[in-house]
């Protein structure tokens, strides 16, 4: 397989973080995003909705690969390495304290996504999820 680019990779993480898995063609590097299967109550109308990408996936296993979206300990670990990464101030203890009490992805979110830090977070969390798709797909 030939190297995807850096637009496939972003669009990929996009889609990753929207939910969906992923799967790239490892010869044409199309991609195919089906919203993960947990987040979808009705698997008679998830089937329907997606049967055409279900089957084309399924038909040409040998030349897709999948990605999946981040599993829960994933995103944790994200959240962790932002909060280290930040230089030692008032908000980062507060990210820590975060991280250690209940609901810390709905904390963590509600106060990054309302703080200064706003833009560093989510330049953060693409950076490291496009290095994992790299991962993945190396």
């Amino acid at each position: 397989m030939n190297k995807p680019n850096s637009e496939i990779i972003s669009e990929i993480v996009q889609e990753l973080d929207s939910g969906c898995d992923c799967y790239l063609n490892n010869k044409t590097h199309e991609i195919i995003a089906i919203p993960n299967f947990g987040n979808f109550p009705d698997e008679v109308e998830f089937q329907e909705l997606f049967k055409e990408d279900l089957m084309k996936v399924s038909e040409q296993a040998s030349t897709f690969i999948k990605i999946e979206v981040l599993k829960s300990y994933e995103s944790f670990k994200i959240m962790e390495r932002f909060a280290q990464k930040l230089p030692n101030s008032q908000f980062k203890t507060k990210l820590e304290t975060i991280l250690l009490n209940k609901k810390p992805f709905q904390n963590f979110k509600l106060t990054v996504e309302t703080s200064e830090y706003r833009k560093l977070w989510f330049d953060f969390k693409r950076q490291e999820m496009e290095e994992m798709v790299c991962q993945k797909l190396a």
